[in-house]
């Protein structure tokens, strides 16, 4: 008996879900969400066959995807609810937003790379998520107009975090970003803003790009 495509697919998102319960991750919330999203339709074609294996995958603009765990490790430690409003400061492929998008209430997505939000916007309209306001713009700067927010996820790494963005984030928000050196490793912090006195708890070891001021002239 020969197996559709679909059926498949299927199978593929079921053992991609089986994996990220191996590497720990327990929330269902987030498992679902993952499931949720075609993780190929984020990729080149020519790098769709390892949409599901847990590794780092190239994308256009010399930027990368992050491996599905660490995908969904993010997305566990920033503890996203139906009510909450996301601010993701690193677009890329789009994946992480629509992940959060199934997550949250509304999602802001950012990007310094022209190309890369204007793709991201073409698969959001495929799939209909229609919870997600992507813009071209300094990272590091946030999106002042849309704040404040619950959560807000930064996917490049920088040596603190950055202030604009602590302004932007409602009292009793989470963030959760790298910190550390561009060319070393990094520690993936979970930040919570309090009226007296932040915490600040630093989580497991990473490496991320650095964020970069302003927006890419070219692409």
């Amino acid at each position: 008996m020969s197996i559709s495509a679909g059926e498949s697919e299927r199978a593929e998102r079921m053992a991609f879900i089986l994996a990220l319960r191996q590497l720990g991750v327990r929330d269902v919330a987030v498992l679902r969400a993952m499931e949720l999203v075609p993780r190929p339709l984020f990729l080149d074609p020519q790098f769709r066959a390892y949409a599901y294996e847990n590794i780092v995958l190239p994308l256009p603009c010399g930027q990368t995807m992050s491996q599905p765990g660490l995908v969904a490790k993010m997305t566990e430690f920033l503890n996203v609810t139906a009510e909450h409003i996301v601010l993701e400061v690193g677009m890329g492929s789009g994946y992480q937003a629509a992940v959060l998008s199934h997550l949250g209430s509304r999602v802001v997505s950012v990007d310094r790379y022209r190309r890369l939000v204007s793709e991201a916007q073409a698969r959001f309209e495929v799939l209909g998520l229609r919870n997600i306001a992507s813009y071209m713009c300094d990272g590091l700067l946030g999106v002042p107009a849309r704040a404040p927010y619950d959560r807000i996820m930064v996917t490049g790494s920088a040596p603190d975090i950055p202030e604009a963005l602590v302004e932007q984030l409602r009292f009793g928000g989470v963030l959760v970003m790298p910190i550390g050196p561009a060319d070393g490793e990094q520690k993936l912090v979970r930040f919570v803003k309090q009226q007296s006195g932040h915490q600040r708890t630093e989580l497991m070891t990473v490496r991320f790009a650095p964020l970069m001021r302003g927006t890419a002239a070219a692409l």
